[in-house]
């Protein structure tokens, strides 16, 4: 099982590799163009916040046992305030709610920007 995940890592990285690879080998581009590539990925602004699970309760604390005061479903747009632990301060932009969503299923996606 073990070897099966490293064989599959190996494999997925190596074709991750190989554009990179036969691009620079292959032509003789100007090094100017991966690089502004390169750059205009960490310039961009960070990714909205997402929920991840089918709905997740707005709370008014930052505590599993306070208030509940609404609910942000999946498709829901939502704007982060500020952070507490592992707590969000919201405003649910549909509904104008504000409150308090647990960090486990509410996060920032990821962007990977590949140099």
């Amino acid at each position: 099982m073990r070897s099966t995940r490293i064989a599959i890592t190996a494999a997925a990285l190596g074709a991750l590799a190989l554009p990179v690879l036969s691009a620079t080998s292959a032509s003789a581009a100007p090094a100017a163009a991966p690089t502004a590539l390169a750059s205009s990925c960490y310039d961009l602004p960070p990714l909205p916040y997402e929920v991840h699970t089918a709905a997740v309760t707005i709370r008014s604390k930052a505590t599993s046992n306070s208030t509940a005061l609404g609910i942000l479903y999946r498709s829901h747009k939502f704007t982060v305030h500020k952070k507490s632990g592992n707590w969000l301060y919201i405003t649910d932009r549909t509904t104008g709610v504000k409150g308090w969503v647990s960090g486990t299923y509410v996060y920032r996606d990821v962007r990977m920007c590949l140099d």
